[in-house]
Formats: C-alpha cells, structure tokens, sequence
C-alpha cells in the first residue's frame, strides 16, 4: 500500500486526472501514494482544523488532522495555498520521531510567526529552562507552524516549514 513515500506537488485536474511531480521523501506522502478515499477528517480531534501561512508565500494554507481509514492511523493533511497536498504521519515517522500516529494529539493550534522555540527536553528527558538554552539553539519562526501537544502526558511539539521541508521542535 504505502510503498516508497516522497513529498510532491500535486494538481486535481478538471478531468479527474489527479497529477503529482513528485520529489523523494521518507516521511511525507502525497494524496497520489495514499487512496483518496481512505482519508478522513478526524472525528476524535476538535479541533482538528487550522489555517495559517506554513511556507511564507501569503496565501492561506490549511492543516488537518486526518485519519487513515485503512491503518486507521492519524496525521495531518497540509494542503498548501498553492493547491499543493502534503501529509504527515499516518504509518510514516512524524517528521524524524518515533511515532507514525497522532491518535494522542489533545491540543492543536497555530504557532505563530516570530514566536521562538527550542528543543526543551535534554537526551536524559530533563525539561530545559530558556535560561539553559544557548541563543544559537533558539528558533524563531520564520512563518507559522502547528503546536500539537498531549495534555496528560505534558509531551509534543512545533511542526514547521523551513528550507522545502518539515522540522520538530520538541516541547515537554
């Protein structure tokens, strides 16, 4: 089913034709590579819908938390301005982690332009101050991302567009 993955720059033609100039990727997929038809909006996540300007370009792009009705795994649609689709996780790693599904997502939101993040959790799993964090390992976003986040468990983080391609940064 998911075979060889790639980000890619899709158009839906009037025909029906569904095209994808597709560039290799391990962890995006493209509509092309999944089904269509086995893609849903999230029920279990409210909200699941945001809008914000992922890449820089100022038009309105709109993020989803979807699901995989065949491995019924979660991730997100990102369905740029431009048309393009990109979807993130749902049995592919979540931009370079160890997990493929976001079933545990409790909050969901933009993180806005000009915020700055870091990585707040050492190798050990110590949660780090900004006191604790060199200036040089700070982040400020460029343009918006999303903040997904477990309530319970007090773990998530940032996903960002940056340089053609999806970043994390960990939070708690």
């Amino acid at each position: 089913m998911l075979a060889t993955l790639g980000i890619s720059s899709c158009q839906h033609r009037e025909s029906g034709e569904h095209t994808c100039d597709e560039k290799p990727r391990d962890e995006v997929q493209s509509l092309g590579q999944v089904e269509k038809d086995s893609i849903i909006v999230s029920k279990k996540h409210k909200p699941s819908f945001a809008a914000c300007d992922l890449d820089g370009d100022n038009l309105t792009d709109t993020v989803q938390i979807v699901q995989n009705t065949t491995n019924e795994k979660y991730g997100l649609k990102i369905v740029f301005g431009n048309k393009r689709v990109e979807l993130l996780g749902m049995s592919k790693k979540f931009v370079g982690q160890e997990f493929d599904d976001i079933s545990w997502v409790d909050a969901f939101e933009v993180a806005p332009k000009g915020k700055t993040y870091w990585n707040n959790v050492s190798d050990e799993g110590e949660i780090i101050s900004e006191e604790d964090v060199k200036d040089s390992d700070k982040i400020k976003l460029l343009n918006d991302g999303i903040f997904i986040h477990q309530a319970e468990a007090c773990g998530g983080g940032v996903v960002y567009f940056e340089n053609g391609k999806f970043e994390w940064i960990q939070q708690d």
